[in-house]
């Protein structure tokens, strides 16, 4: 499937609109990136922070709680079963805030101390594990065996009966194998977490937004440009094209004009003449009148200038040693043409080209030759004529040099002729200039690139070389 060709405004506004896509949701994907490593790294710190608060707070828990039996503990033997009932006493009436309680159980698994969930106490809880199969009761004792430490788990909150986290802190009273424990649930900093996620979600979408936001105005920014660029350019292609449109009926107009102007001045005279001595010679051929053969060779010669005339109107309109033998021979036909009529030298120059002009440049340049020789005719006033073509590295030269008048003083602004020259070169996507002379006079120079210059083989060569 073949796509559309795109117009000069389209392709600019594909153009500037991609590139700021791509960008913007680079930017976006990396803002986003950023965004999220930076909160996750917040988050992960205020967890820390949080559960490192809660630590201390169960540590000054469990050192209240020891303070509560110390004296209790340190004076009583192993087996002191009253000690022992006392410290549980103690601990089981020790409870804080909707959910904090203290909790014992012997390094044999069995639960002695559980003021909000009575249901544990007396019974062996030895390897007891929460609902994700981490092991509560084994690793509690093991860490009081050790001395102290921290242990996080699911367990059921009385509160409510529903499975939260917990983080314990465990000690060991070793002479009665006790394991000695608090604990705090961890739904409060779980749910600053994920409110803390949320903001964030929230702050990567209020961005988004923002970038979407701005794109948007950056590509409303860029499509009205491409627009008004697509509408100004329509018109001013519009202006040229009626110009253009308006150039090439004059130039018809003209091209008509001059073509029956010679016609009638010309070719139309010669015919009446060739008429009237044809004429002539029926009428002395009727009488026997000698002279007859003469008026019939009066009607021959003007045949011959009829011929001639022709012949010069039809190169004058397309000349055919243009196309026969190459651009070469066609302007040196039409300097010595030029300098037959005019009686102004014409110096001619050229050179062997390597490579050939296409049939485009050819036409265009000896268009252009043309039309500079005639503006030098009417209004240059100049003595002499220099024509020269040659090929360089950029492409291919036209040089017309004359000694009259400069530019500046053949009227007042530039005419019918310039302005097809200069047509005729843009179309080749080439250059002309029109310069003063350094000793006086006017240099055209027209270049057409390389585009236009063709390799070896494919045909005649340009020009000829100068004899």
């Amino acid at each position: 499937m073949r796509l559309p060709r795109l117009s000069y405004g389209q392709r600019l506004l594909v153009l500037a609109a991609l590139p700021l896509m791509v960008a913007v949701s680079a930017i976006a994907v990396l803002v986003a990136i950023q965004a999220e490593r930076t909160a996750t790294r917040e988050i992960a710190a205020l967890e820390t922070a949080m559960i490192d608060a809660k630590r201390r707070e169960l540590r000054n828990y469990l050192q209240l709680a020891r303070t509560s039996f110390i004296t209790i503990y340190g004076n009583a033997a192993p087996d002191d079963d009253a000690a022992k009932l006392r410290v549980t006493q103690i601990l089981s009436a020790m409870v804080y805030g909707q959910d904090g309680f203290f909790f014992v159980y012997d390094y044999d698994g069995r639960n002695l101390v559980a003021p909000r969930q009575t249901w544990l106490i007396g019974r062996d809880w030895s390897g007891a594990e929460d609902a994700d199969g981490v092991p509560v009761t084994d690793r509690l004792i093991d860490l009081a065996r050790q001395g102290s430490g921290y242990h996080s788990y699911e367990w059921r909150r009385p509160s409510t009966g529903q499975e939260a986290t917990i983080l314990t802190y465990v000690i060991g009273l070793q002479d009665w194998q006790w394991a000695i424990g608090t604990g705090v649930f961890l739904d409060d900093i779980l749910a600053q977490a994920a409110v803390a996620r949320a903001e964030l979600q929230d702050r990567v979408r209020e961005q988004f937004l923002w970038i979407g936001g701005i794109t948007l105005a950056a590509l409303m920014v860029v499509f009205a440009s491409g627009l008004t660029i697509t509408v100004r350019e329509r018109r001013l292609a519009d202006a040229k094209l009626k110009a253009l449109t308006q150039r090439v009926l004059d130039t018809q107009e003209e091209e008509r004009r001059r073509v029956a102007r010679e016609l009638h001045d010309g070719i139309s005279q010669l015919l009446v003449g060739i008429r009237y001595k044809l004429e002539l010679a029926r009428r002395l051929t009727a009488k026997g009148d000698p002279k007859a053969e003469g008026a019939v060779d009066g009607a021959i010669g003007g045949l011959q200038e009829a011929l001639g005339e022709v012949r010069r109107i039809s190169h004058d309109l397309r000349p055919g040693v243009l196309d026969d033998l190459g651009l070469g021979p066609a302007l040196r036909t039409l300097c010595e043409t030029f300098e037959t009529r005019t009686g102004i030298p014409v110096t001619f120059r050229t050179v062997v080209f390597r490579n050939r002009l296409d049939i485009e440049a050819k036409t265009a340049l000896f268009r252009i030759a043309q039309e500079a020789l005639t503006n030098v005719e009417r209004h240059a006033d100049a003595s002499r004529v220099d024509v020269q073509i040659f090929g360089h590295r950029k492409g291919a030269t036209l040089r017309i040099t004359d000694d009259g008048r400069g530019p500046s003083r053949r009227g007042s602004g530039p005419g019918l002729g310039l302005r097809n020259m200069a047509e005729r070169v843009e179309q080749l996507d080439g250059h002309l200039s029109i310069e003063p002379a350094p000793g006086g006079g006017t240099v055209i120079e027209a270049t057409v690139p390389l585009t236009h210059l063709l390799a070896p083989g494919d045909g005649t060569e340009v020009a000829a070389a100068a004899e």
